[in-house]
């Protein structure tokens, strides 16, 4: 998804696989109607960070912790997705593996090979995914499923690229070219950053006239925030008012990162109101909209100077700014952990970190509890260079939180900061 400057090519990939998992539109293949937000790969929860280097090699040897993990489950017994698990590297053939399999007289049905692709394409051993993939239409072709064609067409463009996912799905016969199908090539060309040819291919699917899921929709926002075209995604989200498809979480966390990308206030705050009066809002969401205006009130988000005043790094603003938004998105959500993976990753970026940043990360400590991460920022944050540690966001931070109604947050966040030699000066003063 948005890809951010980096202080080394080896952090690169990792950096970028995180905000694609994240924030990128959801892969076909995982996207979880649990939240209509996240899980597995893009947009996908479960399971923590991986690290630097097993990231950065996922794509080329296919080894790392995934392939770890199946290799242990594989050692237990002899079954047919241990042996392809164990074969880790990518030069190694799932197809052989199959093969041979097959002729011990062993039976491989659809739904277990369906699973060891997912399992495979989890642990980002794509050319071995595809090879499962490619074995079950030789064999269970019947048995093959709309969503099938769509993790064929996501794992070809992981391994060959979206040209070659092009040319499997213009190959497709009229009755395999599903919602899933097209969904996973537009979402192909959105990774790519394809921009014309998502475009086209979004007027295609109305003209076929699919009945087109918020999936969809997301696609071409995530898109246009990757890209800095920010001005669509409101066109887009009309649209889908005017089709009437029911907006997700992600929806609205697109809408307001492109909102506040954009600085446009009033809008930010027109979608707040809007999903307030969602009648799919839960508890959850509720909490999302009440950080987004803790932070919006404590981080001064138009006119508070916070802002990088570099011209050229317009685009990395846009995409910067998506960080915050995540970190707010996954407070909702109550993933803890998720919240330390992007705040490391946005650590190890090339921009310099604002007061907004900070402001954003502690807010959602201190409402998970984390008060010893919570500690860690203001350390950090008084630490740091530029800009130098802001008493008056603390203080707008603590006025925020008594105007949220989170009182026992805000008293939380006094103590905090007297522990930590800093006297708050707020005229709310503490109510403990």
């Amino acid at each position: 998804m948005a890809a951010v400057l980096l202080r080394a090519a080896g952090r690169a990939a990792w950096s970028c696989a995180l905000v694609r998992s994240i924030l990128a539109s959801p892969d076909p293949l995982f996207y979880s109607s649990s939240c209509a937000a996240f899980s597995a790969t893009a947009q996908p929860l479960p399971g923590t960070a991986t690290p630097p280097q097993a990231a950065a090699a996922g794509d080329g040897c296919q080894g790392g912790a995934g392939a770890g993990a199946g290799a242990d489950v594989g050692e237990e017994g002899d079954d047919l997705r241990g042996r392809i698990f164990r074969l880790r590297l990518a030069k190694r053939s799932a197809t052989a593996a199959l093969e041979r399999w097959a002729g011990e007289g062993r039976a491989a049905p659809a739904t277990e090979l369906r699973r060891i692709a997912r399992d495979l394409t989890r642990a980002r051993r794509y050319k071995h995914a595809l090879e499962v993939v490619d074995w079950m239409k030789t064999h269970h072709e019947s048995d093959l499923s709309e969503s099938d064609y769509g993790m064929r067409i996501n794992l070809i463009t992981r391994v060959f690229g979206a040209n070659a996912a092009e040319d499997f799905f213009e190959k497709l016969p009229a009755s395999a070219q599903s919602l899933e199908a097209y969904t996973a090539l537009l979402h192909s060309y959105a990774r790519s950053k394809m921009t014309d040819r998502a475009e086209r291919l979004f007027e295609r699917m109305k003209g076929a006239g699919l009945s087109m899921n918020v999936m969809v929709y997301n696609e071409m926002m995530t898109l246009y925030i990757s890209v800095g075209e920010l001005e669509k995604v409101s066109v887009v989200a009309e649209e889908l008012k005017r089709q009437s498809v029911p907006p997700d979480f992600f929806t609205y966390n697109l809408r307001i990162s492109a909102s506040a990308a954009s600085m446009d206030l009033d809008g930010f705050k027109g979608i707040l109101d809007e999903m307030s009066k969602d009648r799919n809002s839960n508890e959850g969401w509720k909490l999302y909209q009440n950080l987004a205006t803790i932070y919006v009130d404590a981080g001064q988000l138009v006119g508070s100077g916070n802002w990088l005043v570099e011209a050229e790094a317009k685009i990395s603003q846009r995409e910067w700014i998506t960080y915050d938004f995540l970190v707010i998105l996954h407070t909702g959500l109550g993933n803890r952990d998720r919240i330390k993976d992007i705040w490391e990753s946005m650590q190890m970026t090339s921009q310099r970190m604002t007061s907004r940043n900070y402001i954003c990360v502690l807010s959602s400590y201190l409402m998970c509890g984390q008060l010893k991460d919570a500690g860690e920022v203001v350390d950090q944050w008084q630490r740091s260079k530029a800009p130098e540690f802001d008493i008056s966001a603390c203080n707008r931070l603590f006025d925020a939180f008594l105007n949220a109604g989170f009182t026992d947050t805000a008293n939380t966040f006094w103590e905090l900061m007297l522990q930590k030699s800093c006297i708050l000066t707020s005229r709310q003063g503490c109510s403990s």
